[in-house]
């Protein structure tokens, strides 16, 4: 695999090279596919902008697959503003209208109907509804976001509408979705449940395959970990260095474990709330109110964080905070509780619904928190690795104490099958290692 990151490069000619490679594949390759791994923050939606102008300035009509709407919207989005006299159809379901923002861009065309749309440049949609686009003459090109979260069924309904595809996506993210049991596919190379991707490279080893070597999000403190933690094989480094980011507060700490916590955050960019060891309720409600506190505290604060952004210290308000948890009643009783303190304007939702966003600082209910097992849905390494890298400056994770001790207690007992490319690292080692970390910026919460 490709990441041209050459030893002693500053990140930004390390990422312009690599750019510049993958750009001439997607135009000049003779292949069918050009596969792109895109760590945290790496740029992807960047990258996709720039190959669909470049691709519709040398002539070519080209189609674009996302796979939610709203991915969709931001990418016609950013495309029309990038370019604005770039002409862009947005196709879309008779019962899921654009995102108004939209409206602001002329030069974007919104229909139901593909007819309408044939004679744009460029044409976005999921890849639920390309999948009802019949008797079209095929794009020459497509571009496949978020690849990784493409099911293999969803990619064979959409193959015959284009020529070449760059598949760009996130490894280490969320395994594809599905609503019915696969196990009758597993290790066969047509699984309709694993990824796009994986399934493409099953059938097409030889695939020119890149990767993007430079998160732009993660900070210098936390990209070592993430990348070491959930990307071996393709590893990637920060955009800043030490001290290119900080984060501080106006109001002095009270002393209580919350704020000493936020205080440890904001120097090392991470932070372990520890409760005690027990078994608790799904939503237990000592951690819910520890999540909430931190919250609040944060804000009370006046956090002020500083970045390569702006020379200017920018102010922590409610919409640069993020909460991750990994169960929908989790983030409801978080924000219950949010709301009980009179806090308003924080995102707070489960990994699979965070992935793909960026925050300045995120707070993360631990996925083994209180449990007394751990199951796959918990160990599976994309849910840990979206929740602990949303953040531009600091994470902070709270978490009942004695998870290590859960993980030696409960090694993997999902059945082996053959065939199947066995996940490297696993939920049991990706956790360790983020653990290990998180011990040396370790509060414990008094009661």
């Amino acid at each position: 695999m490709s990441g041209d990151d050459r030893p002693g490069d500053d990140p930004a000619s390390a990422a312009a090279r690599a750019t510049e490679a993958i750009l001439r594949d997607a135009r000049h390759g003779t292949r069918r596919g050009v596969v792109v791994d895109s760590p945290p923050g790496a740029g992807k939606s960047t990258l996709v902008v720039r190959a669909a102008r470049e691709l519709a300035a040398s002539g070519e009509r080209l189609m674009i697959v996302a796979q939610t709407n709203a991915q969709v919207d931001d990418l016609a989005d950013r495309l029309a503003t990038a370019d604005p006299e770039l002409a862009v159809g947005r196709l879309h379901g008779s019962d899921s209208p654009p995102d108004p923002v939209l409206d602001r861009h002329p030069s974007i065309l919104k229909s139901a109907k593909v007819a309408d749309l044939l004679e744009r440049q460029v044409v976005i949609a999921t890849a639920a509804k390309w999948g009802y686009v019949k008797d079209v003459e095929p794009w020459r090109h497509a571009i496949v976001d978020e690849a990784y979260q493409m099911r293999s069924d969803a990619l064979l309904r959409v193959a015959g509408l284009f020529e070449r595809a760059l598949f760009v996506g996130d490894p280490g993210q969320l395994d594809p979705f599905s609503v019915v049991g696969a196990e009758q596919w597993a290790g066969l190379s047509y699984d309709p449940s694993a990824s796009a991707v994986v399934t493409l490279l099953a059938h097409n080893p030889d695939l020119p395959q890149h990767r993007l070597p430079v998160s732009w999000r993660l900070p210098a403190s936390a990209a070592p970990l993430i990348s070491g933690a959930f990307y071996p094989y393709t590893p990637f480094r920060s955009g800043t260095d030490h001290g290119d980011r900080r984060m501080a507060f106006g109001v002095a700490s009270d002393g209580g474990a919350a704020d000493r916590v936020l205080d440890e955050a904001a120097v090392s960019g991470w932070g372990l709330l520890e409760l005690p060891a027990r078994h608790t309720p799904r939503t237990d409600p000592e951690a819910v109110a520890a999540v909430a506190l931190v919250v609040r505290r944060m804000l009370e604060r006046g956090g002020v964080t500083v970045s390569e952004r702006s020379d200017e210290p920018a102010p922590l308000t409610a919409d640069r905070i993020a909460v991750g948890t990994a169960h929908r009643d989790q983030a409801a009783a978080v924000r219950s509780a949010l709301a009980g303190l009179g806090v308003t304007g924080v995102a707070v939702d489960t990994a699979n619904r965070l992935q793909g966003r960026e925050f300045d600082v995120t707070v993360v209910l631990h996925p083994l928190s209180g449990r007394p097992d751990a199951t796959a849905f918990h160990l599976e390494t994309g849910r840990l690795c979206v929740l602990a890298s949303r953040h531009r400056h600091a994470c902070v994770v709270v978490c009942r104490a004695g998870v290590e001790r859960l993980l030696d207690d409960h090694p993997s007992t999902e059945p082996v099958q053959l065939g199947v490319t066995v996940k490297f690292p696993d939920g049991w080692e990706a956790n360790h290692a983020v653990l290990a970390r998180l011990a040396e910026h370790r509060v414990r919460w008094e009661a």
